[in-house]
């Protein structure tokens, strides 16, 4: 999640574990000491598959965070005893954990298990989602206005808690629709991937993986029966089994579970997580090889500019949201094209 939600959720935790004892220290040290993981964007790995796919790695891992709690909680109880150890070690747990537990609800990808495992994505909460954090940041000013506001901070985790819930359900319903069009299409067991579109959980984005095309469908809590557009775009299984060959090509289709594409540029071969952004506006595409004599050579990777997007998507989509518009046509969200595109 975004570092202001990640703030608020480590401020209401903090006062309500020491806003009895400590006040406003307890929000502001919680709303800091939750954003210590993700502090890991100022390490340079090296290049930029590495860079991506290594966020969210070890400064997640609950393998790594349990122990630094642990650890700074007896130094804390050492610098300020009156709390006791117990209190500073639930203090130091539930605020550096719940920042990885709570990234996991997003798409990215989050390594809880560092160095074991791979990535871990429920995919049900956008990296952005104001219904969740709104409850949490009022919680946070009434109690920095006035402590300890215990009732207060109590109802803000509890609403925010319950959002997270409830974006589960949502995402399990938007799955069975779904699942009934790719069955239509004898895709059944297809990888897919049910996510919500930008800035709240009422319209889901869901895309199906085949070895020669993709699938993309966009519905939502407002639909009832409305008939699910389906967009198609190809895929190129060559291209797809020539980057596995290659270490960024392997590294990449690890971390984002194989939804990925695969293009030519020229004599560039470039691959594209299609997990985030839309189709023709995903913001992470890597060059990671050059064509040679002997093929494709691998180079150190770079990662292309993020497309522009459509002035016109972010009308088209509240309009869907809310079922004024019959369809969202994705591959026209991307600047210089246009609806006519999905016709």
């Amino acid at each position: 999640m975004d570092s202001l939600t990640q703030a608020a959720l480590g401020g209401a935790l903090g006062g309500a574990v020491l806003g009895s004892r400590l006040g406003r220290g307890a929000i502001v040290g919680g709303a800091l000491l939750a954003t210590l993981p993700d502090l890991d964007v100022l390490i340079d790995y090296g290049d930029a598959v590495a860079n991506f796919s290594e966020h969210r790695g070890f400064s997640h891992s609950l393998l790594v965070l349990a122990p630094l709690a642990t650890l700074l909680a007896w130094a804390l109880s050492r610098w300020k005893p009156a709390p006791g150890l117990g209190r500073w070690w639930a203090f130091t747990t539930l605020v550096l954990l719940t920042h990885p537990l709570l990234d996991a609800f997003t798409t990215y990808g989050t390594q809880l298990w560092w160095p074991l495992g791979a990535p871990v994505a429920l995919n049900s909460v956008f990296i952005i989602d104001p219904l969740y954090t709104l409850p949490l940041l009022i919680a946070v000013l009434i109690a920095l206005i006035k402590p300890p506001a215990l009732t207060a901070l109590s109802v803000g985790l509890g609403l925010s808690s319950a959002y997270l819930a409830w974006s589960l359900v949502a995402q399990q319903w938007m799955t069975g629709r779904v699942e009934n069009v790719l069955a239509e299409r004898g895709l059944e067991g297809a990888p897919l991937m049910v996510q919500p579109m930008p800035f709240s959980t009422l319209l889901w984005r869901a895309t199906a993986v085949a070895p020669d095309r993709r699938l993309e469908m966009v519905t939502g809590v407002f639909d009832g029966d409305q008939p699910l557009y389906v967009e198609v775009f190809p895929r190129d299984p060559g291209l797809q089994a020539q980057a596995e060959q290659l270490t960024d090509g392997r590294r990449l289709a690890w971390f984002t579970g194989g939804f990925l594409d695969y293009r030519r540029d020229g004599d560039r071969l470039v691959v594209t997580d299609v997990r985030l952004g839309v189709p023709g506006a995903h913001p992470f595409q890597f060059v990671i090889a050059d064509q040679g004599l002997d093929g494709w050579q691998p180079l150190t990777s770079s990662r292309l500019p993020r497309p522009m997007v459509n002035e016109e998507a972010w009308p088209a989509l509240w309009r869907r949201t809310f079922a004024l518009a019959p369809v969202l046509c994705l591959r026209s969200q991307t600047a210089g094209d246009s609806v006519a595109a999905c016709r």
